[in-house]
């Protein structure tokens, strides 16, 4: 591999300017490789999971609901964040179940990924779940989500629409459709 060590920036201070439930806002300074000085704006985040969870009839289960950031609802996959010291595939079979009510019999991982390395460190974990069984979903108490079940073709219509906008589902959608030319269900 490559030796990168002329693209590292060090950190030179660090200061915590947010803590909250979700995220931390720190900015630091840091010494770029041509020896000038710039600030970093950083948001650290615990990670999350996103589940791709396909019914036995081929269809997607997805949530949809009201996205305050931006001020409208939207379809995406269910998800959430990973608790302190929690495994990514224990927290995509609760997550699967406190939304929607599935539960699955196995689980995929299909990639890890950091959602905007320009200023975040979340690394979203995707997750493929198949072997459904519907019950009864669990929200959070401030959690309102309407669970939908939709063809390929009709999340593409919601993606077309502008319904399903998060690049979480965005991926999802393009790594379903691949496995199904593939001849992979």
């Amino acid at each position: 591999m490559k030796d990168t060590q002329h693209l590292y920036e060090k950190t030179i201070s660090s200061q915590t300017i947010y803590e909250g439930k979700i995220i931390t806002l720190k900015v630091d300074e840091v010494l770029l490789p041509n020896g000038n000085t710039a600030k970093r704006e950083i948001v650290t985040h615990q990670g999350a999971v996103a589940v791709m969870a396909l019914t036995d009839e081929g269809k997607l289960v997805a949530v949809r609901q009201f996205r305050k950031p931006l001020e409208q609802v939207i379809v995406e996959l269910p998800a959430g964040k990973l608790e302190p010291g929690e495994e990514p595939l224990a927290c995509a079979k609760r997550e699967l179940q406190e939304e929607t009510g599935y539960q699955a019999k196995s689980y995929t991982h299909l990639s890890s990924f950091y959602t905007s390395p320009g200023f975040a460190n979340e690394i979203l974990h995707l997750y493929m779940a198949t072997e459904l069984t519907k019950g009864e979903s669990q929200p959070d108490e401030d959690e309102f989500v309407e669970v939908l079940e939709l063809t390929l073709e009709e999340a593409h219509e919601l993606h077309r629409r502008g319904e399903i906008r998060d690049a979480k589902t965005v991926a999802a959608l393009f790594a379903w459709e691949n496995r199904l030319l593939h001849g992979k269900k």
